[in-house]
Parts: C-alpha cells; structure tokens; sequence
C-alpha cells in the first residue's frame, strides 16, 4: 500500500487517524491505544512510512492489531497458549558438559528460577540434555495463573518475549521488574553465545538473532508502553 496520508494525529479516545481518518486494524475495529506513550509510539511509526507502508517496519502497530484483533477476544485461550511454554521452559534444560558451559548457563538461569520460586512459589525440575522433563502440576497450574492474570496489551507484548525466549519465567521476570531487557536477552542466547565462540560467528545465525532481537525489542518497547513493571 502507498502513502495516502499527509497527517498522523491522536484523538482524545488515543485512537490514531491519518488525515483526519480513523486507522482501523486488519479486523476493521478503530486503532485505539490504552495509553498515551503506545499511542503515541503507534503513530510515530505511521508518521515514519515512506513511499509505501512497511508492516516489518511497524512492530508496535502490528502488536496493537494482535492484540485487539487476537487477544482481546478471548484473553484466557491466548494466555493458555502462553502458558504451556512453562511446560518446557529453556530455563529448565541443561548441558551436562562441558563445565564452563554448566557454570554459564546456571549462573544465568539458576536467578530467575529462584525468582519464581519466591514470587509464586513456583518449584520446577531443571534436567541435563533435551529429553522433556515433566513439571510439577502445581508448578505450571501456577504459571498459568500468573500469565492469565495479565490483561489483553500485556498479553500481546508478553506473547513475543515468550515465544523468542522459550521461557515463560523470563518473560514473567521482565514483566515484573524483576530482570531487565538486557538480562532476559543475554540468558536467552546463553547457549548461542557459547556456539559462536566455540566454533565462530555464522552470518545466517547472526542475521536470524538480530531479526529475533528486534522482534524481542518491538515486545519489550510495547510492554514498557502499556503498562510500568508490576514488580
């Protein structure tokens, strides 16, 4: 689609326009924001479009339609799909050698799983290689507790920090305050980094963890929008 509009503006409900006309979502319902940084952040990146409208290039809007258009319709079933990444959770599955590599991964993993522990008492089973290790049910009815007590933007801003990471215990930390963007991140690719140092950079696995980084980042920069750490 090109260019059609002259004027990005906010109206007082933080629903975007476009000359005056309202930008509606892929499921035709008016772009409202619930907040005035998101609403804000959303029409910079209209104000932002060239000669021809980018998608990839507008992260934020495209987490705003999800979430209106996918979450908010049914905000259990989206967190339920969430929730099912504490089943398998990165965080839980570890190297059995070489030592540096054990010690690397716990000192990034072993915080965050004390983390969760002491905010939802939440215990899970940590195994060395890729076998499933099953949960504790009360361990994951938990998680699923904490993950659906979020409202639909949370949800969406949550669901791609989830998915890149493989944890739903990141993804709560970074919700809560309780790890930063940098820290969730770095424990995310400890595996990766140990990889790349062993063996070299790969120009394909860099380019598919900076495209995965800046998914990440739209996550990160929505959740900040839409709402201030619980923690």
């Amino acid at each position: 689609m090109k260019r059609f509009w002259t004027e990005v503006t906010v109206g007082p409900d933080r629903a975007v326009a476009l000359d005056g006309r309202p930008v509606r979502t892929p499921g035709r319902v008016a772009l409202a924001l619930p907040t005035e940084a998101l609403a804000a952040a959303v029409a910079g990146e209209w104000r932002a479009v060239g000669e021809t409208v980018d998608p990839r290039a507008m992260p934020l809007t495209g987490l705003a339609n999800a979430a209106i258009d996918r979450v908010a319709p049914d905000p259990a079933a989206f967190a339920a799909g969430l929730a099912r990444y504490g089943e398998s959770d990165l965080l839980c599955y570890r190297a059995a050698a070489p030592e540096p590599l054990v010690e690397r991964q716990a000192a990034a993993w072993d915080p965050p799983l004390a983390w969760a522990r002491g905010r939802y008492d939440v215990h899970l089973a940590v195994a060395s290689g890729v076998m499933h290790v099953a949960q504790p049910p009360m361990a994951i009815q938990r998680l699923g507790e904490a993950i659906a007590a979020r409202d639909a933007w949370t949800l969406a801003a949550l669901s791609p920090v989830v998915t890149i990471t493989g944890s739903l215990v990141l993804a709560l930390a970074l919700a809560e305050g309780a790890m930063t963007a940098e820290e969730a991140w770095a424990a995310s690719i400890v595996d990766e980094e140990w990889q790349a140092e062993l063996w070299g950079e790969d120009a394909l696995a860099t380019e598919a963890r900076a495209a995965r980084r800046a998914e990440f980042d739209a996550g990160v920069g929505f959740l900040q929008a839409v709402c201030p750490p619980l923690g």
